[in-house]
């Protein structure tokens, strides 16, 4: 390597690192709120099923029945 570009592969690299960071905290935020919404969907999945007698009252209400 020459030592000529040495400090400019090390900007780039600590340019690139912490563009990696921003990449890590936006993606981890944007599942935090995937989830969070998946969350609230299957709750309100399981009272449409609730509703339509498909889910046994004594029944976990992560166990839904899939018949019929």
């Amino acid at each position: 390597m020459d030592p000529r570009y040495t400090g400019e592969i090390l900007k780039h690299l600590e340019k690139q690192s912490e563009l990696l960071k921003e990449a890590k905290i936006s993606m981890s935020e944007e599942l935090h709120q995937l989830k969070v919404e998946e969350e609230m969907l299957m709750r309100k999945f399981y009272e449409i099923m609730s509703a339509h007698g498909k889910v046994k009252k004594n029944e976990d209400p992560s166990k839904v029945s899939d018949d019929g």
